[in-house]
């Protein structure tokens, strides 16, 4: 068993730790585009767009979508004018598409507000798709407001300091409250930013470097000799299984057909290959009722795989060959074009796993 502490435990602690992590944030910060510089002072709206962008993505994978949002919409007025369909298209890629809509809506208010931020977590609480970690990140980092915000990286590293022996997903509101004990009053933006470091470089969910962390003369997982035990494991429960079909129309020039997905729900507003509803059975015997034209489809080798948060997705291709015009709700793409239409990343694998397997056909 840990030696579990609670929140007043590490508060009585709060100035020793957040005095070394500080030292150490000084001489070993990353050094990100949406960051500001040591003296800077920091811009509410990369701060914003920058924590939108990052929610369930790696640093490295969200770095080209950041500079090219700044690139086309440099402030939150630029994005608040921009049709809906270019700021959907510019996310593609990232998944978890409710946070495109979500960006834009905020953009919206906060434009219509005279395109300033509000500093405080309630009012940016109210903001469009601002739940309780981004109001944190931004009132913290933009604003240096006292406040505590706890993505995945901090909330593995309040975990381990206070060795908290269940599960993170069952203890959001024990994190939560230790997390708010070590907030400090002054540089509360560097702490926390200093955290998401630590998290991502030495408080890793395998092989901490402990050697290396300012936090290991407080952490009680450190202590207990067993560091990458906590935070402890949940039971992880197999994701439910969906099959769809998908239909690759093409012309002689390599254009075919998509389609834009409705603007709620699953990957909103994303473009797709037509194709049949994904059910637990698959489109079973009446398939072809879903393609967008009749034509003599066959059916391609393989599969296209994308797990999502709630299940696993596996997804047949058809293809034929189609030289009409696009039939109603579709449009045709060019091949050089699927990297800037808008596809979703299951839709893009689809896409060009079709090219591919086409291209091998008429090639044999």
């Amino acid at each position: 068993m840990g030696e579990h502490l609670g929140a007043a435990a590490l508060e009585g602690k709060r100035d020793a730790i957040v005095g070394r992590t500080l030292r150490w944030w000084d001489r070993a910060r990353r050094t990100l585009p949406w960051r500001a510089l040591p003296g800077e002072t920091p811009d509410p709206y990369r701060v914003w767009l920058s924590e939108v962008l990052l929610q369930q993505t790696t640093v490295q994978a969200v770095m080209p979508y950041y500079r090219t949002f700044l690139e086309r919409w440099p402030t939150v007025e630029a994005l608040a004018a921009a049709p809906h369909e270019a700021v959907i298209s510019a996310f593609a890629g990232l998944g978890y598409y409710t946070r495109a809509r979500n960006l834009h809506a905020c953009a919206k208010s906060v434009a219509a507000a005279g395109g300033r931020f509000p500093s405080d977590e309630a009012a940016l609480r109210a903001l469009p798709g601002v739940g309780a970690y981004t109001a944190a990140a931004i009132a913290a980092i933009a604003f240096d407001r006292q406040a505590a915000p706890v993505d995945g990286n901090i909330a593995r590293i309040v975990a381990r300091l206070i060795a908290l022996e269940a599960p993170i997903a069952t203890s959001r509101s024990t994190i939560a409250e230790a997390a708010r004990a070590l907030a400090p009053a002054c540089r509360a933006g560097d702490f926390a930013q200093a955290l998401m470091d630590i998290g991502a470089t030495i408080c890793r969910p395998r092989n901490p470097d402990c050697a290396a962390c300012p936090l290991r003369g407080d952490c009680a997982a450190f202590r207990s000799g067993a560091p990458e035990s906590y935070p402890r494991k949940g039971a992880v429960k197999p994701k439910p299984q969906r099959i769809g079909a998908v239909f690759f129309a093409h012309r002689a020039d390599w254009a075919f057909l998509v389609r834009r997905r409705p603007p709620k729900g699953l990957l909103a507003s994303t473009v797709e290959l037509p194709g049949t509803p994904w059910t637990g059975d698959g489109p079973g015997a009446g398939w072809a009722d879903h393609a967008p034209v009749a034509a003599r489809w066959r059916r391609l080798p393989g599969t296209v795989e994308q797990v999502f948060t709630h299940f696993a997705l596996s997804l047949v291709v058809y293809a034929a060959p189609c030289d009409r015009a696009a039939p109603d709700r579709c449009f045709w793409v060019a091949p050089d074009e699927i990297d800037e239409a808008g596809f979703s990343n299951v839709m893009r694998k689809a896409a060009l796993h079709a090219r591919a397997s086409v291209e091998v056909e008429w090639a044999s």
